[in-house]
């Protein structure tokens, strides 16, 4: 059986499109089933392809990555999206996180941690640099005063809001595992409890409810 993980480009330039080919090869366990230089056909796209990850660029023409992301994300079953970006709009980024997608990935990173991303959110997991993410969320957050605890925080056990805040912080389930000194599985089982106590639909959701709700503070590069 092939456990290639089957990915989607979509970016509006070529020379980032082929870099990530030359990045993602089958020889590493990834094939690239189809690209796309702007986010106006990704539903039927996916819909023939079936990716189990896209790789979205923010800005395009005609549809942008947040409005593609939105898009998709509307659609039952539809597989994670990881952001690419270069840091030139944070607040496009705090949108894309509002979209719904599962990452967000640095253009220019190491292939090592492309690579390591796109497995991640592949098999449910998150991929938020803390740098991104940190700057995402106080972005989003800019003007706003700081959310209280809301009483649906009161749900959550006492691991519960810490595996949260850990979630909030970027860390995968198995960065959490080590962090807690926890079982991998264990730590699957409290993410599904928390996004069912939550009601929120993904990774991505549960790091902006961690930071909206003070569980995690962002971090503002000087």
């Amino acid at each position: 059986m092939d456990d290639s993980v089957r990915v989607l480009l979509v970016d509006d330039q070529e020379l980032v499109r082929t870099g990530l080919r030359g990045i993602l090869r089958p020889r590493f366990g990834f094939d690239i089933v189809g690209e796309l230089d702007s986010g106006e056909r990704i539903v039927e796209t996916v819909a023939r392809l079936r990716p189990h990850v896209v790789i979205m660029d923010v800005r395009m023409p005609l549809v942008d990555g947040v409005t593609a992301t939105r898009l998709l994300s509307a659609v039952p079953g539809s597989p994670p999206v990881l952001v690419l970006t270069t840091f030139e709009d944070e607040e496009t980024l705090a949108g894309a996180l509002r979209a719904g997608a599962a990452g967000f990935l640095l253009k220019g990173v190491p292939a090592e941690d492309l690579q390591r991303a796109v497995r991640a959110v592949a098999a449910g997991d998150s991929w938020l640099d803390r740098g991104v993410t940190g700057r995402v969320l106080a972005a989003y957050r800019e003007g706003v005063a700081p959310a209280r605890l809301g009483p649906e925080i009161d749900l959550l056990t006492p691991r519960e809001r810490e595996v949260l805040s850990l979630i909030g912080a970027g860390l995968t389930n198995t960065e959490i595992a080590g962090r807690l000194v926890l079982g991998e599985g264990t730590v699957k089982t409290h993410v599904g409890h928390i996004f069912a106590k939550l009601d929120v639909r993904d990774r991505a959701a549960a790091v902006v409810f961690a930071f909206d709700h003070g569980l995690v503070q962002p971090r503002r590069d000087p």
